[in-house]
């Protein structure tokens, strides 16, 4: 690393303007000048400790540093006493500000570009902007560093060697069970946000769909409040009502193959009921055949027995008849 130790009374240069410096165990380091170019630095997710020293001197390094919530990353250079200039980038403002970005690039500034929480352009709109930066000829350097889809994906104690990042899944429920049904598909294991005030809806319906796998749910990543709960599906479901939904969610879950062992008759059970109460009995059976393990006319078996005390006379699904 470049940065070299100074005096604790030497917090500007020569111009008089704030120097570039940061504060770290005591210790006043001062940075060099950021090359000229767009650097893409990864900030905590929670811990604040969780920093690199290479985005600490870049941070104090660049002109600018563009944000999308200019209170949160000022805590950041408040904790580590980097003077900078902050600039809002954000989904909302993000066609006006590029056009700005690329003028201060194109007149060789160096600019960081950093999100509330975790790695750039993961969930976030930065995207646009790297591409735009590229097709001028600027730089682009990437400082790797916090991440909560890896973090999570690490502690979940599921296969690591293919995963698949969905991010946000959509708000409204017949377009995310839509969206399931698709991701049920793909061979890795699944890795998605959710917020608080969804997380209970979309396990339920993680639930109907892929009930029988093995997952995590992984909330306040590296926070005070740090919980990790790891189970199948249908049992996380299960315990939805209780748990805790003030946080940040990531939802890991296992891929098909994890779901090796045939699932317990009452697991089983209450996954055809779940499924039942909105899929019509064949819809529910071949959701329980991938999941269970177990062989279809066991599983039909069942379903047409537990279809008479979840469904009412005459219901929706009209499939009831032998296969």
């Amino acid at each position: 690393m470049r940065a070299k130790a100074l005096s604790i009374n030497t917090p500007e240069d020569q111009t008089g303007t704030p120097g570039r410096t940061f504060l770290v165990a005591g210790h006043l380091l001062s940075a060099p000048k950021a090359v000229p170019g767009l650097h893409l630095v990864a900030t905590p997710i929670g811990n604040l400790g969780d920093i690199t020293l290479r985005a600490l001197e870049t941070l104090a390094g660049v002109d600018i540093i563009a944000c999308e919530d200019t209170r949160i990353t000022r805590r950041l250079m408040e904790r580590y006493a980097i003077s900078a200039q902050l600039k809002p980038y954000h989904e909302h403002n993000a066609a006006q500000a590029r056009p700005k970005i690329l003028e201060r690039l194109a007149q060789g500034a160096s600019i960081a570009l950093v999100c509330d929480a975790g790695t750039p352009l993961i969930s976030d709109p930065g995207f646009k902007l790297v591409r735009e930066v590229c097709a001028a000829g600027r730089a682009v350097i990437a400082l790797p560093g916090p991440s909560s889809v890896l973090a999570a994906l690490t502690v979940a104690a599921l296969p690591t060697d293919r995963f698949f990042f969905e991010g946000f899944l959509p708000a409204k429920e017949t377009a995310r069970r839509a969206r399931l049904d698709q991701l049920a598909r793909i061979d890795a294991t699944l890795v998605m946000f959710e917020s608080g005030n969804r997380v209970q809806a979309t396990l339920a319906d993680l639930a109907d769909i892929m009930g029988g796998r093995d997952a995590a749910i992984c909330r306040e990543m590296t926070k005070l409040h740090e919980e990790v709960k790891r189970a199948r599906v249908c049992e996380l479901a299960q315990s939805a009502d209780s748990m805790e939904r003030r946080g940040e969610f990531v939802l890991v879950i296992g891929p098909p193959a994890a779901a090796t062992q045939l699932m317990a008759w009452d697991d089983l059970d209450e996954l055809l009921r779940m499924q039942l109460r909105r899929a019509s009995v064949r819809d529910a059976v071949a959701h329980a055949v991938e999941l269970s393990g177990r062989p279809r006319r066991e599983i039909y078996a069942r379903a047409l027995e537990l279809a008479r005390e979840v469904q009412p006379p005459g219901g929706a699904d009209g499939d009831h008849g032998q296969e």
